[in-house]
């Protein structure tokens, strides 16, 4: 199985190209084109057979006018997913969650995050863990129907890339012990300024893997899993708000000493 999964993968980044390089044309003739992701989908046909793991796809983004690859990228993600609901959140609605949901302690940390990546990651984390459910990067694609990829009776799915494990793609029940953990290891790295990492150290996968050393997850790995960049790219990704990727954003910059900053920089 294995094999057709990975044979899948490689003719998807061939389909990628040709959606990168039409996008180019695309959006050459039409620069000002963008298409909108809602914010809520029903599933397009209900499963009969309970889930431990809920049947919700969450994701986030700067904004969710798109340009196409990246519109792309929801619809084909929506293919691959069709028994699964899809909620996405803007900036001021993960702030509105956290701030209703979370404790003081968590609010106040996520409101001194100044960088969208950084908030987008214990954003998910929390709501993850609140809800459960499955989390993707706007950019991030399956590679195989999400069905067959979390069984009804798993209660979690990390992933694996060739060096650890990742935070752009979870699944995941409501109250799992592996993301609180690592929700307080992100909030206590921004208590104590740890910025010195970077986004990736301070709220990223770092923190996930320092929560999972030592645990038993449940994993696969991610060329049978989930990818990323494959319909689209740093250009279309941020084709509004160029260098706006967390890459750019200074590790002196990543904290506020102020509550309730809302920078939306993702």
């Amino acid at each position: 199985m294995s094999f057709f999964i990975i044979l899948t993968n490689r003719l998807l980044k061939v389909l990628g190209a040709l959606v990168k390089g039409f996008s180019f044309i695309f959006h050459f003739l039409f620069p000002n084109k963008r298409f909108t992701i809602p914010s809520q989908r029903n599933a397009l046909f209900k499963s009969v057979k309970p889930s431990i793991v809920p049947r919700i796809i969450w994701q986030t983004n700067y904004t969710n006018k798109v340009a196409l690859p990246v519109y792309i990228n929801y619809l084909f993600n929506r293919i691959m997913s069709p028994t699964y609901e899809y909620r996405y959140f803007s900036t001021e609605q993960r702030l509105l969650f956290i701030k209703e949901h979370a404790s003081d302690r968590v609010y106040k940390a996520f409101t001194r995050l100044t960088d969208g990546a950084s908030q987008a990651d214990l954003w998910r984390l929390f709501i993850l863990n609140y809800y459960g459910g499955v989390y993707m990067d706007i950019d991030a694609h399956l590679v195989w129907p999400l069905s067959y990829v979390i069984d009804d009776n798993d209660e979690e799915v990390f992933i694996l890339n060739k060096k650890h494990f990742t935070n752009y793609f979870m699944a995941t029940k409501a109250g799992n012990p592996v993301l609180q953990k690592t929700i307080d290891i992100v909030v206590k790295n921004i208590e104590e300024n740890n910025v010195s990492g970077g986004v990736y150290d301070l709220t990223g996968p770092t923190a996930l893997n320092l929560a999972i050393a030592g645990t038993n997850v449940h994993h696969r790995f991610y060329r049978i899993t989930c990818n990323q960049g494959t319909f689209t790219n740093e250009y279309f990704q941020y084709i509004d708000k160029p260098r706006g990727k967390w890459t750019y954003v200074s590790n002196e910059q990543l904290l506020n000493s102020n509550e309730l900053n809302k920078t939306d920089k993702l």
